[in-house]
């Protein structure tokens, strides 16, 4: 397999907050090398971990890891300048943007428009610009889901896609049949595992089909109980890193954990663990 196993640093945000250079060490020690970074997009600079772009890059030289991708929220139209800077000095050369809300056709179709041009912007700068999925895209608009909407009108060249695996499913999406209508359109993923004792698993039997799913009302469905970490739970990753496997398309899978029990810096060698042995047997 081509791809990189790579962590999304979102799952470890508090210690990275308190501590982001032992964290950093922390994560390198259980053999991460590949970070998706974090980052809020506020119009002012932009830090990580309270560090600026520059410093960042030079704790990740001295471990030998590297940021390979940046989510950055909220996007707009101003401060891309920053935007551009900030991950040109990282070193990542993807931009993804994390999450949106839907209450109308009209909101779907002002983000196509935007991502077009925002994905513009990333190719004129040597990155590419990704969407990346929650459960609430795949809900029916007029006939149609809103990611098919996103899918049909952005353009391929311009937004790429970032499967959520896990939020697909949640969306009640087969994770493996989704990367296979992506093809080369998806090649950064997100996994995560779900508990057995999730009931039930698509997000649309506890929602009216036509609900507006607004942030507050998706804050209200975000459960810890609902995530585990990587091998704990009953999702099919292995079979889902053999399709990856024959795709062939992914750089990098990310072990994201949203929400956990476990100190978060244990959750996530955990499933690095996990996710190495599955890794291996998709080889």
């Amino acid at each position: 397999m081509n791809a990189q196993i790579g962590l999304q640093a979102y799952s470890v945000r508090e210690q990275w907050d308190k501590d982001i250079i032992g964290t950093l060490e922390r994560l390198a020690a259980i053999g991460y090398k590949n970070l998706e970074l974090a980052v809020a997009n506020d119009g002012g600079d932009i830090l990580t971990g309270g560090l600026t772009a520059d410093k960042l890059r030079i704790q990740l030289d001295r471990l030998g890891m590297k940021a390979v991708s940046t989510h950055v929220y909220p996007l707009d139209n101003d401060n891309w300048d920053r935007i551009i800077a900030f991950n040109e000095t990282v070193g990542s050369t993807a931009i993804v943007y994390p999450i949106h809300f839907f209450s109308s056709l009209r909101d779907v179709q002002d983000l196509s428009c935007n991502m077009n041009k925002w994905g513009e912007i990333c190719r004129n700068n040597d990155m590419d610009f990704y969407f990346h999925n929650h459960f609430h895209e795949f809900q029916p608009m007029d006939g149609q889901t809103i990611m098919d909407r996103l899918l049909n009108t952005t353009d391929e060249n311009l937004v790429k896609i970032e499967l959520d695996t896990y939020w697909a499913l949640r969306g009640g999406v087969d994770p493996i049949e989704y990367l296979r209508k992506l093809g080369s359109r998806c090649d950064l993923l997100h996994q995560k595992d779900i508990p057995a004792t999730t009931n039930p698993v698509n997000m649309f039997e506890i929602l009216r089909k036509d609900e507006i799913i607004t942030e507050e009302r998706f804050s209200e469905l975000w459960k810890v109980d609902d995530f585990t970490e990587i091998g704990d739970g009953v999702m099919n990753i292995r079979d889902i890193l053999d399709e990856v496997r024959k795709l062939g398309f992914a750089k990098y899978v990310f072990v994201e954990q949203d929400m956990t029990r476990m100190p978060a810096l244990d959750s996530v060698e955990r499933s690095y663990m996990n996710f190495s042995k599955l890794w291996q047997m998709a080889d």
